[in-house]
């Protein structure tokens, strides 16, 4: 752990600059991804990935350079490529940042069990084989897979006012998928696979609930196959945490990006129906909305004690009482439009510079447990497990499917129906949140892969989250 930091110390501490102010972000990352699928081990896939990057700031202009060449002439080359930059679009720039403030934390941050020795690959593969071993035998199961990725990450920060930021980080996602056909229809049900992942060991597995777990997963993907469409019209809608954090994920989180606000991501991933004098003043939601971004959670996927910028992270109130109150907005966009934002400035790897990203983004437990929510709808659907989105560019109007849906009848879970959707609009539909589950119901969760920004970047999102329930919404089947 951290077996470079001295050297990369070191060799800091010789570049030569004329920049007021320069740093260094080191990242080495390695990523193992394992699958069996229908009993066959799939070759496993490799990959290791190292660099850093350089970025100056001379009067107010800011310029980075990025290199996989970690020599001490390849860094001094790289900081050198930076400082041209910089001068270069001096008088382009539309920004003087010679009063932002520049970090000078040291900290080491740590993944739980992070020195933890995981299986070898032979033992994971068997464990992934007995697992896929477990799918009953029925013609009508026509395919099934279970898989394991697992990504180790270390970066070191330094800058020219002493800050050294550390982290070791690895990253776990099982998962398990089982589809039914019966020539005329297929049905598909998934644990895990996007829906889940988290920072540890071994253990992550075990809080996945992969282990054990195809029988019933088969079981259920058989049941869809078998079950009526779902009936469309105006209902209480249940949803559960794994579709929960695609609701948090894309009608919250990408509409409070900050550099989307000030219309940065335009081009290539949308805008925001939210404005930048909504903060302090747009009720999002209903009383019952608390959104926090929340680094503190040690298993979560984005945890972390300082963002790829150096800002210390803390937990902080997005939206308290539905009230909308900050956004996600690192240090630059903090700057840039005079908020108060949160430490989310991050980026994929060490050949990206950081931008506004979502981390953890987590709903508040409520105070009711799941039997509680059932027996106070009426006439409703419980929704899981997110198959389908489309959401438009200004991330208001929506659109999504799940996997599974149970009919809800006067406060008594009922019958499956396949091809579960629901649609809405975003600051109504949370206006429509009515019930939020207590901490029984609460979820750590997590996906591997949301893209943002020019160059793409693809960055680990977590989402924690209760149960919660949203009045006569829209839902439908798939005949509708």
């Amino acid at each position: 752990m951290f077996d470079s930091s001295a050297l990369l110390r070191q060799r800091f501490a010789a570049l030569r600059s004329t920049a007021e102010v320069f740093s260094l972000r080191h990242v080495k990352q390695s990523y193992q991804g394992l699958s069996v699928r229908r009993n066959v081990a799939e070759p496993p896939f490799f990959s290791t990935d190292e660099g850093a990057m350089l970025t100056v700031r001379i009067n107010g202009v800011e310029a980075y350079a990025a290199t996989a060449d970690l020599s001490q002439s390849g860094l001094q080359r790289a900081l050198e490529q930076a400082e041209a930059l910089a001068r270069q679009i001096a008088a382009h720039s539309l920004l003087d940042l010679r009063e932002q403030p520049v970090p000078s934390a040291r900290h080491d941050h740590i993944s739980p069990n992070f020195e933890a020795a995981l299986p070898n690959l032979a033992d994971c593969l068997g464990l992934l084989a007995a697992e896929s071993a477990s799918v009953p035998a029925d013609s009508r199961l026509v395919d099934w897979q279970a898989s394991l990725g697992i990504s180790a990450v270390e970066q070191t920060y330094l800058n020219s006012a002493g800050a050294e930021l550390r982290h070791a980080q690895r990253f776990l996602f099982p998962g398990l998928g089982v589809t039914a056909s019966d020539g005329q229809d297929s049905q598909s049900r998934s644990l895990g696979r996007e829906n889940f992942g988290q920072q540890g060991g071994l253990e992550v597995i075990e809080r996945c609930g992969l282990i054990g777990a195809a029988r019933q997963v088969a079981d259920q993907a058989l049941q869809l196959l078998l079950a009526p469409n779902t009936p469309s019209g105006a209902r209480d809608l249940l949803l559960m945490p794994d579709q929960m954090m695609l609701q948090i994920h894309e009608s919250i989180g990408h509409p409070l990006e900050m550099d989307r606000i000030l219309g940065d991501e335009r081009n290539y991933a949308g805008t925001s129906f939210v404005n930048a004098s909504d903060f302090g003043h747009l009720q999002y939601g209903s009383h019952l909305l608390n959104v926090t971004f929340d680094p503190t959670i040690a298993e979560e996927l984005a945890s972390y004690s300082h963002d790829d910028d150096g800002s210390p992270a803390s937990k902080q109130f997005l939206i308290r009482q539905g009230k909308l109150l900050r956004p996600l907005g690192g240090a630059l966009s903090q700057f840039r439009s005079g908020l108060d934002g949160v430490a989310n400035s991050r980026a994929c790897s060490w050949n990206r510079a950081p931008i506004d990203r979502m981390a953890n983004l987590n709903i508040e437990p409520g105070d009711q447990s799941l039997a509680q929510l059932i027996g106070g709808i009426e006439h409703g659907i419980l929704m899981r497990t997110n198959r389908s989105w489309s959401i438009d560019d200004a991330r208001n109007k929506f659109q999504f499917g799940c996997e599974w849906g149970q009919l809800i009848e006067n406060g008594q879970l009922k019958g499956v129906v396949k091809n579960p959707n629901y649609r809405g609009i975003s600051a109504q539909f949370w206006s429509n949140l009515a019930a939020v589950g207590d901490r029984s119901t609460f979820e750590v969760l997590g996906t591997p892969n949301c893209g943002k920004g020019e160059p793409n970047q693809v960055v680990r999102v977590g989402h924690a989250s209760p149960a919660c329930v949203f009045r006569q919404i829209d839902v439908f089947g798939g005949d509708a």
